[in-house]
């Protein structure tokens, strides 16, 4: 009890309770100020007792221990002791000022111990020294399910056991044996530093009002209040549930689909080798091909003599010569073979002329600088089933300056705006074909280019081959992404909203609406499979699809062509798409919709209705992710519910209403604590301010008196 000053209070504080209980961290949060993470508590506990001697050996120790409490200069010293119910403690209760009696609220035999072992020593060694009983390791009334938590209890000991509910000491229990001893009762957790301060103020509160009792002459402790109220703590609010979106698969669907070659209408033929393809996607994605595959060829096709038109084993060919044959016929151009051969100028006139002599006919221009032919010609091929099928493909025959290898690349290019860098390119050759094939977002950054190129390529920064010859492949991440959002753009406009090429009609409740199989497969295998497998729906140019409507419909190939949501997609109309999705296994549009549906209504006034009304049909649909978002939600807000809708939250499923009982926030036991934390202070409020006596005067300002006894009134 060295380095003491004058006008100082010194307290001598002794810290009893089981072992492992938190005595020795509370000691260390108060005298060495000592803050510790989640996984530094979790370490193995090791018996350790606080030496008194470090107010000696450490002099920032021992300024922590002065303080002033209600105008008095306290010096607390804190004693540790050991948990051993069998050790000798009588030294450190010597001279005791204030016994600090610990318990751990996850351990209710510490609790017991409390009053059937620790009070009678208390008692026997100091009889009169004020307790105060403190429930240790508050933190852990809501955190036994924090998965941090039970992560960091299992890589500890592989035989950890879980806290139950039924573990955990609630504060009427503490409450009850601090009342049976005759003690104030405080709790603290050394993770929050929740309740350290305040318990050792109130420590030194309580060994001064027994000092004064003792040394009732000493003015300074006159002033000293009778320990204080704890105000209980509020568990933090449990952390909102993150919607964790699956990655997007738009590119390698693409991919995938141009390497299946299911359901392909267009070939194209450089040098001996032919490439499959589809007519929807090529037109969409490029001009070019869309001016080639949307042009009606058979308008202008010369049928040779002695066929007919309808005769299917005729090659329906369009190249120059048949097509100088009949406009020479005519006597003048059609429109649509002329936009197909090179169309016309500024104008109007087209880009050939015709010598009315010799009847040659002159053109400015070939049909275009990359195709030689194109051809409607009957193929033969296996089905989904295996058997061998006709069916009619446009043919296109490149120019021998577009290679097999380059053409390949390009049309990779076309479908997934990415190159395959695994196998072989020749860029001088890939650069020959993206010039051919007007593809601008292939080719390098040039002024000659020409003005289609310049519209076309407004977003493009700078080409992936050349970032490829400078070796700066990694610009290339960012111009894919900025391609592919023009692809899906174009599908929407192209494939989606003009339906041009669709193959499959899909019948619904209330209409039709068109669609691609190539692109159904490649987006969802649920549709790949009912296209491939042996089912009637494969082979059928209608399908029945009972139990959903054309908006809901559209939706769904809004995010199968353009892997986004539809704008109008919100809380009032999601459950149908949920079960849309989940009904074909896409699991990306359910998280999609689950966050599209969680932001709108964060944003909203009032969405607890919303929550209560769309919890189970989620849960039906296997939408957990937003289905855990409600249950967050309600339990948030459980209080304004309780009060506003209380009918829809005991219409809920008992197994809902069970977890929200048990996860609500702020918990049942907060509630019932503030309550009587309330309570507790208006009682102590009259007890220490009583209201005062005043006699009711007459009118004119003098006491009144009736049969000579005075009436006095008692305010509130």
């Amino acid at each position: 009890m060295d380095n003491e000053q004058p006008h100082q209070e010194l307290v001598k504080c002794v810290v009893v309770g089981d072992t492992a209980v938190g005595k020795t961290r509370l000691i260390c949060a108060r005298a060495c100020n000592a803050h510790l993470t989640l996984s530094q508590l979790m370490t193995t506990h090791i018996p350790t007792v606080w030496a008194i001697d470090q107010y000696r050996i450490y002099k920032e120790v021992l300024e922590r221990s002065w303080e002033v409490v209600d105008g008095v200069n306290v010096s607390l010293r804190l004693w540790d002791t050991f948990g051993d119910h069998e050790k000798d403690r009588r030294f450190a209760y010597g001279r005791s000022d204030v016994v600090l009696l610990c318990f751990s609220i996850a351990n209710p035999v510490s609790l017991r111990n409390c009053k059937v072992m620790w009070y009678p020593e208390i008692r026997r060694f100091c009889p009169n020294t004020p307790i105060i009983l403190v429930g240790c390791k508050n933190d852990l009334r809501f955190m036994y399910r924090d998965e941090q938590f039970l992560s960091l209890c299992r890589d500890r000991s592989p035989f950890f056991r879980p806290l139950k509910e039924t573990d955990i000491l609630s504060p009427e229990q503490g409450r009850a044996i601090a009342k049976e001893i005759g003690a104030p009762y405080y709790e603290t957790s050394v993770l929050t530093h929740y309740g350290v301060h305040e318990v050792f103020d109130n420590v030194i509160r309580a060994a001064l009002l027994a000092r004064r009792q003792q040394r009732f002459w000493m003015t300074n402790l006159k002033h000293v209040q009778r320990p204080l109220l704890q105000e209980p703590y509020c568990p933090p609010k449990p952390p909102s549930c993150e919607m964790v979106l699956p990655p997007s698969q738009f590119e390698e669907d693409m991919a995938g689909m141009l390497k299946a070659q299911s359901y392909t209408d267009v070939i194209f033929v450089a040098g001996s080798m032919g490439f499959s393809a589809h007519r929807a996607v090529l037109a969409a994605v490029s001009p070019t091909f869309h001016q080639l595959l949307t042009a009606d060829l058979s308008a202008d096709l010369a049928t040779p003599r002695g066929r007919s038109a309808s005769d299917s084993s005729v090659a329906m060919v369009v190249t120059w010569e048949n097509v100088q044959a009949s406009s020479l016929d005519a006597g003048n151009f059609n429109l649509d073979t002329e936009r197909l051969l090179g169309g016309s100028d500024n104008n109007g006139s087209p880009l050939c002329q015709s010598n009315n002599n010799n009847n040659n006919l002159l053109l400015r221009r070939p049909i275009h600088s990359a195709f030689s032919s194109v051809s409607l010609e009957p193929c033969e091929g296996l089905d989904h089933r295996g058997s061998v099928t006709s069916s009619l493909q446009t043919v296109v025959t490149m120019v021998p300056h577009v290679s097999s290898t380059s053409l390949q690349h390009a049309l990779r290019f076309l479908y997934t705006g990415s190159l395959d860098l695994q196998t072989c390119i020749s860029l001088p050759e890939l650069l020959t074909t993206a010039e051919y094939l007007d593809i601008p977002d292939l080719r390098v950054s040039s002024p000659v280019l020409g003005a289609s190129w310049m519209r076309e390529a407004e977003l493009s920064v700078q080409s992936l081959v050349s970032n490829i010859q400078h070796r700066e492949e990694f610009l290339n991440s960012d111009l894919r992404h900025t391609y592919l959002l023009k692809v899906r753009q174009r599908l929407r406009e192209f494939c989606l909203d003009q339906g041009v090429f669709s193959d499959v009609l899909f019948q619904l409740d209330d209409g039709h609406c068109s669609a691609h199989r190539p692109i159904l497969m490649a987006r969802c295998e649920v549709m790949a499979a009912m296209f491939k497998g042996d089912f009637r729906e494969s082979s059928a140019k209608v399908i029945q699809f009972p139990g959903v409507n054309r908006e809901c419909f559209h939706q769904l190939l809004t995010y199968l062509y353009c892997d986004e949501l539809e704008e109008g997609v919100g809380p009032q109309n999601c459950l149908a798409l949920i079960a849309l999705a989940n009904r074909l296994c896409l699991p990306r549009l359910v998280a999609l919709v689950e966050q599209r549906v969680s932001q709108e209504l964060l944003q909203a006034a009032d969405s607890t209705e919303q929550a209560l009304r769309l919890l189970e049909p989620c849960q039906l649909h296997n939408a957990d992710q937003l289905a855990d978002w409600f249950l967050y939600h309600i339990a948030i807000n459980y209080n304004d519910i309780c009060r506003k809708s209380p009918k829809l939250l005991r219409n809920l499923h008992p197994e809902n209403q069970a977890y929200l009982n048990r996860n609500r926030w702020p918990p049942i036991w907060y509630l019932k604590e503030f309550d009587f934390y309330e309570r507790c202070m208006r009682e102590r409020l009259w007890q220490e301010k009583p209201p005062k006596l005043f006699k009711r005067q007459h009118n004119n300002g003098c006491l009144c008196f009736s049969g000579g006894k005075k009436r006095a009134y008692r305010t509130v």
